[in-house]
């Protein structure tokens, strides 16, 4: 008796080709899908950042002014926070010595953006000898004085309110985003009342 074998032909280039294509088309899609959700988880995740961080920045630069114009014993008028457009200045007696000079820590602090390198400097005590970077990626910070009624001034015994803006930007840019060279940018402002200040001036 004779039994018939089976042929072992295995596949032919072109079902190969096809295969291959196939898984290619797959990969492909695959791969833009990853890329793609990649590049917005990036994106998240830095936009996240700058808000947490300007937060904090804020939160740091609204409470100091919160104390301008402190002045336990009342025995000099102190000018809390002297009007300029170039930087924010916040005086107070912290040491209850009558006095709110450069050379007691935190009696005087300047706060400036250093538009080169995209910067906030904090300089306070040690005669303002120098500045500690506070933020970076900053694109600009932005102080008005406001009197009582809200009306700016360039007074100082007037200064009652400072409204502070800060715009930050993203470490990276995102070569999908077309705004601003690509960078994403997220703006704070506060309205700080110090409550010192119509108390001394």
């Amino acid at each position: 008796m004779k039994i018939k074998g089976r042929k072992n032909t295995g596949f032919t280039i072109i079902e190969l080709l096809i295969a291959l294509t196939l898984s290619l088309v797959v990969l492909t899609s695959v791969s833009g899908a990853f890329i793609s959700q990649r590049k917005t988880y990036d994106a998240q995740e830095q936009m996240t950042e700058i808000i947490q961080g300007t937060r904090a920045v804020m939160e740091v630069i609204t409470r100091e002014v919160k104390l301008a114009g402190f002045n336990p014993t009342g025995s000099t008028t102190l000018v809390g926070i002297p009007y300029s457009t170039t930087q924010l200045e916040i005086r107070a007696d912290l040491d209850g010595d009558g006095t709110a000079i450069a050379s007691d820590t935190n009696e005087q602090i300047i706060y400036t953006h250093d538009g080169a390198n995209l910067e906030i400097d904090r300089d306070a005590g040690q005669a303002f000898s120098y500045a500690k970077l506070l933020a970076e990626n900053i694109e600009s910070f932005a102080f008005d004085y406001l009197d009582a009624d809200g009306i700016a001034t360039t007074t100082a015994a007037d200064i009652r309110m400072v409204e502070i803006t800060i715009t930050a930007r993203t470490a990276k840019p995102d070569p999908n985003y077309g705004q601003n060279s690509g960078y994403r940018t997220y703006t704070l402002t506060s309205m700080v009342s110090p409550p010192n200040l119509a108390i001394n001036l």
